[in-house]
Formats: structure tokens, C-alpha cells, sequence
């Protein structure tokens, strides 16, 4: 059986992220809310949830953590080519909810998802306040593809990516890591590392030196302005 902490109330904190199981590997606790102030004390320390509707909220906090280097992130030559063709139209923050939705339900026809009701209500809340982020691919009026996140001390924390035609979520990742680069981030946060996300310009490091990164860019995680790249 599987031994970690039971958050019980929005009071209890989250244990020492040293803490955290090697399997499954980042496991450090269980329960708490998905209450704004939780999300953002959350993400600040690189914990996050991702649980299943059957399982109560789960918290992760993996070694080694998957990223990517804004100025590192890798276009194709094809995927380059297919930019420079301007079929598609990129956006940010015109979709949020649209983006989540598509998120979750475009993942629940295959795997399965974690992107329940209350998580999407969770994360469109954050998006109010300026933390949660959304890319948009559209051709003409159709929205075809995005990915969200949320931004805390110039990091972005990616959740997750949908396609409806190919290649769509890739031409997402490569302008969110453009506007990064111009605002100065230095990660882009991927969680667990994948094929695709390799093939994006992901690495990994070791959860020191990510929470190192985030503790040395408190001061960028205050007062975000809806809508914007705090």
C-alpha cells in the first residue's frame, strides 16, 4: 500500500518535496481542494495535480523534471515550412475555456483524462486572475488545435495540448516559446518527459535544480494582470 499525506484541509500545507515517492515516481500527498490560493502556493514549490475522476486529488512533484529552454525549444524544417504558409492563425488567451475543454475532451476518447469539471472551473478561476494561459491555433474560425498552462516566476508549467489537425499543438508550443523568450522566462515546464516533447527540445534536470529556479524568481509570481505573461 501506498503511504503518503493526507491533505485534510485547505490549512494543511504540503509536506517537504524531498519528500515525494521514487514509485510512482513524484507522489507526495493526496487530498487538499483545488482552490486558487492551493494552485498557486502549489506551483510555486513545482507541485501540481493529476488525478483521474475515480481518485481523490493527487499532488506530483517528479525527479528528474522534464523542460524545455525557451530559447532551445526545436522547430522542424517541415514544421517551419508549414508556419511559413500561414494557414493557421495563433492566439493568446482568445480561448481559454474553449482550450481546457478540448484538452480534456480530445484526451477522454483515447487515454482517458484528469481534466474533470471541477479542475476546468479550477483553472479558468486562475485564468481570471492572470496565471493561466492559453495558446490558440485557429484556420478561419475554427479552433484546431492549443495548449494551457499556468505562469509563476517566469515559468511556464504546460498541462496539456490537444490537436484537431496535425502538427497544430506543435505550432502552439513554438510561439508560446517565442513570446517566452521575448519576456525573458527561462523554463518551460513539461513534467514528465515523452517522444513528442522530445521532439520539441525537452531535457531533464533534477528536481533541485528546478525548485532552485523557482525560489531565485519569487518576486516575478505577484499581481499578474488578467490576460497577460505576468
Amino acid at each position: 500500500m501506498i503511504n503518503i499525506p493526507w491533505l485534510h484541509s485547505k490549512f494543511d500545507d504540503f509536506p517537504p518535496t524531498d519528500n515525494a515517492l521514487d514509485s510512482p515516481n513524484g507522489l507526495l500527498a493526496a487530498g487538499g481542494d483545488l482552490s486558487t490560493n492551493r494552485l498557486i502556493s502549489a506551483y510555486s514549490r513545482g507541485i501540481f495535480p493529476w488525478f483521474s475522476e475515480e481518485e481523490p486529488i493527487l499532488w506530483w512533484t517528479p525527479s528528474p523534471r522534464c523542460v524545455v529552454f525557451p530559447d532551445q525549444a526545436h522547430c522542424s524544417k517541415s514544421l517551419a515550412k508549414l508556419l511559413r504558409k500561414s494557414v493557421y492563425r495563433v492566439s493568446f488567451n482568445e480561448a481559454f475555456e474553449q482550450v481546457i475543454h478540448l484538452c480534456g475532451d480530445t484526451r477522454k476518447h483515447f487515454e482517458g483524462t484528469w481534466i474533470t469539471e471541477d479542475l476546468e472551473a479550477a483553472y479558468c478561476q486562475l485564468h481570471d486572475l492572470g496565471y493561466a494561459h492559453s495558446v490558440e491555433v485557429w484556420k478561419g474560425d475554427e479552433l484546431v488545435g492549443g495548449l494551457y498552462g499556468v505562469a509563476i516566476n517566469r515559468v511556464f508549467f504546460g498541462e496539456s495540448m490537444f490537436s484537431l489537425e496535425a502538427n497544430t499543438s506543435k505550432i502552439a508550443f513554438v510561439k508560446l516559446a517565442e513570446i517566452l523568450v521575448e519576456k525573458d522566462y527561462l523554463l518551460i515546464d513539461c513534467q514528465v518527459t515523452s517522444q513528442h516533447l522530445r521532439s520539441l527540445g525537452a531535457v531533464e534536470i533534477p528536481r533541485e535544480e528546478f525548485e532552485q529556479i523557482l525560489q531565485k524568481n519569487k518576486r516575478f509570481s505577484t499581481s499578474p494582470k488578467p490576460g497577460s505573461l505576468n
